[in-house]
């Protein structure tokens, strides 16, 4: 693990060109990139990570990179979002110009493309002035990392260079969304919620996967997010549900926590918490870690959904349902 810094970014643009991963913090989560021109360097991606071999990737760029160089047909609601969003936690998926190798969109005619705020993304990205193509730095299934401790703890010397940019602001994934059509679409959501994207571009659908379709871009099939340890997941509703389990858990010697928000915790009593905070940026922000101090310290982690369920939470319960469902 190493700081952002001139000698870091020289080896990191060195090992890139030599066909290699390098991980890289952004503000949502970590990424494992790799050269996105390069076949083999983006197969070692799927290989390393253990990732199914039919769930895209999204290549990453610096603010000022010319996207039409890979993209073709940006619609003007698209142009309209990127002055709002980017850089930002938000991906947009348009008709792909295949510059880059198909592995990157496993085949299909598009290309998911983001632009992450992150400064150290931002310097990393500038320095190396290519596409990188990058999905989350963990091991297939596993949390998503948000500090540099987290991808070492999954790789172990499985990658040469960690860029070490502190702990991720966001913590959950960027929102990604289809811009190919008429109307702007949410394929897996985040921080730059449904709602915000209506406001600029008029309206915004959301599209919901159909069994057997084929996987349109992360995040959207398979089980994700998931702690080395036992798990439950219960509605706000049903929180005094999960404080028996908890009780039933300490009986049997095991040793379990609550994993919820302030305010579901102080219906707790004196039970073990995990506390993801007190407001929607506050539990995305600090999800993954909880789960990874939860596999941690835990036999189980008995998890709570929050009472709102809008906004930005409907990524987090994406996500939660996903991990502890």
């Amino acid at each position: 693990m190493l700081p952002v810094d001139g000698r870091s970014l020289s080896l990191a643009k060195k090992i890139l060109s030599e066909g290699r991963l390098v991980a890289f913090p952004t503000e949502t989560v970590y990424g494992l990139g790799a050269d996105a021109f390069n076949d083999s360097a983006v197969s070692l991606i799927y290989r390393t990570k253990g990732r199914p071999s039919d769930n895209p990737l999204i290549v990453h760029l610096h603010k000022d990179y010319d996207i039409s160089r890979l993209v073709d047909g940006i619609p003007d609601y698209a142009r309209a979002l990127s002055a709002a969003f980017l850089p930002g936690p938000l991906t947009m998926v348009y008709k792909s110009r295949g510059a880059v190798c198909p592995a990157v969109s496993c085949g299909l005619d598009t290309l998911a493309v983001r632009i992450p705020s992150h400064p150290c993304a931002q310097a990393f990205l500038k320095y190396v002035d290519i596409p990188v193509a990058a999905p989350s730095a963990n091991i297939s299934k596993h949390v998503s990392p948000v500090t540099a401790g987290h991808v070492y703890d999954d790789f172990k010397g499985k990658i040469e260079l960690i860029l070490d940019g502190g702990k991720c602001s966001g913590g959950i994934e960027s929102t990604v969304l289809d811009c190919t059509g008429k109307v702007p679409c949410v394929l897996r959501s985040g921080l730059v919620t449904r709602d915000m994207i209506a406001q600029v571009a008029g309206e915004c659908d959301e599209y919901i996967m159909k069994d057997g379709e084929r996987v349109r871009s992360p995040g959207m099939k398979y089980k994700h997010y998931s702690p080395r340890c036992k798990t439950a997941l219960f509605a706000y509703a049903d929180r005094m549900q999960a404080l028996r389990l908890y009780r039933e858990c300490d009986c049997r010697g095991e040793r379990a926590y609550i994993m919820c928000d302030r305010q579901t915790a102080a219906d707790m009593g004196d039970a073990r918490i995990l506390d993801l905070g007190g407001d929607e940026r506050e539990v995305a922000a600090n999800l993954y870690d909880r789960l990874r101090e939860g596999e941690r310290v835990a036999d189980m982690i008995i998890a709570v959904a929050p009472l709102k369920q809008d906004g930005v939470m409907v990524g987090v319960m994406n996500r939660l349902t996903k991990a502890c469902g």
